[in-house]
């Protein structure tokens, strides 16, 4: 961890807190691109994070929901969370120059799910059942699948698995899933099934998982924990809820002008963690606001 300090108060900043190697590659290729490009549009929002995409906007990056919002041979990025195959196949069609930033261990969990699928595995996707990456990735998986959000939903998979009859299982993880639960959930389903073929992809990104052990423990020896991030970033939601475990004084924010310095000021050590799409930038504001 890496500690800044300014009289007898101490900050501890996380060495893993902002971008990953997956946005920071999608975030300087979009900037390259930009300046290749005279139109170039963006398959929804890059990253999840308001300030970036409004860098970029103001670069000339426009944000489109649809491929039917563009015309025929557009120039348009796909997104690090990757995106569904029918959109791939739509933008054949269209015959639209796609720019596929999508980040290479989703693109790699895609792949493998096809092989198993084709393989006549029965597959398990636990993530954010409406997550671009979750979507994306499950369009993949053919019709012997499902998507598991929670622990509590286990019992319906279950049913599912014995009305089969599945011998063969393969579980995946959206790469920013909360890894304890993920654990949890798998561990479950193998004493449900000790005598049936299950195959553990634990795909939750190595980057994710050092941030998430790098909070839980900041949050451990901290009495107040400021969590930057997007607010529909999920990454950032599992930080907020592993530091909420262990610090009682837990904010989430996204950028310094939520800072309540009046409510953090009695505070001897403040933990910051922020999620993989928020930007240094952004962090250093929120550690000037507290020096």
């Amino acid at each position: 961890m890496d500690y800044e300090s300014k009289g007898e108060d101490m900050i501890i900043l996380g060495k893993y807190a902002g971008f990953c190697g997956g946005v920071s590659n999608s975030v300087n290729q979009t900037i390259e691109s930009l300046k290749k490009y005279k139109e170039l549009y963006c398959l929804g929002e890059l990253v999840h994070n308001s300030q970036v995409i409004k860098s970029l906007e103001e670069k000339g990056l426009k944000i489109i929901n649809d491929l039917d919002e563009v015309k025929d041979n557009s120039n348009v990025i796909i997104r690090a969370h990757g995106v569904t195959k029918e959109i791939y196949e739509k933008a054949h069609k269209k015959n639209i120059n796609l720019i596929d930033l999508t980040c290479p261990k989703v693109l790699k969990i895609h792949n493998n799910v096809e092989n198993y699928k084709n393989n006549n595995y029965f597959i398990l996707l636990v993530g954010n059942k409406n997550h671009p990456e979750v979507l994306g990735t499950i369009s993949f998986c053919g019709e012997k699948s499902i998507v598991l959000e929670d622990i509590s939903e286990l019992e319906k998979v279950f049913h599912l698995i014995e009305q089969n009859n599945y011998q063969h299982i393969v579980v995946f993880a959206q790469t920013t899933y909360k890894e304890s639960l993920f654990n949890e959930i798998t561990t479950k389903l193998k004493e449900r099934y000790p005598n049936r073929n299950i195959l553990i992809e634990n795909t939750i990104c190595n980057a994710t998982h050092l941030r998430q052990e790098e909070c839980r423990e900041i949050s451990k020896d901290c009495d107040c924990m400021i969590i930057i991030g997007g607010k529909n970033s999920s990454n950032t939601r599992k930080l907020y809820e592993i530091s909420c475990e262990y610090c009682s004084n837990t904010y989430l924010i996204e950028t310094f002008k939520e800072l309540n310095t009046t409510s953090i000021k009695n505070y001897n050590k403040i933990g910051i963690m922020a999620g993989a799409s928020t930007p240094k930038e952004s962090i250093q504001e929120v550690i000037d606001k507290i020096s």
